[in-house]
């Protein structure tokens, strides 16, 4: 991460927690979200084994099911550039698109 990059990081990070996601978490528990900025949450979806952002609208449940593979750095990338953009729009893979 660049320097801004990993200031946003360090502001958003919190101690990972399960998350609730329905259907797709339900064996496992659900999912770990590692960060919160606004009504977003970063996890980290071990079922594709990597970071997807997402929105909830109750805490302790995400809203959607994403299956990137991407690495923390890149799902933080994405979040900075949209909020630079002011576009909450991050690059997504759905289930069925794999």
């Amino acid at each position: 991460m660049n320097p801004e990059q990993a200031r946003l990081w360090s502001l958003i990070r919190i101690p990972p927690q399960k998350w609730i996601q329905t259907p797709y978490g339900a064996e496992g528990g659900g999912f770990w979200v590692v960060a919160i900025l606004g009504s977003f949450v970063v996890w980290y979806n071990d079922i594709e084994e990597g970071f997807n952002c997402s929105s909830y609208s109750q805490f302790g449940t995400i809203n959607e099911y994403w299956c990137n593979q991407d690495e923390l750095e890149y799902t933080i990338q994405n979040l900075y550039a949209s909020i630079n953009t002011s576009n909450p729009s991050f690059q997504r893979i759905a289930s069925g698109d794999r």
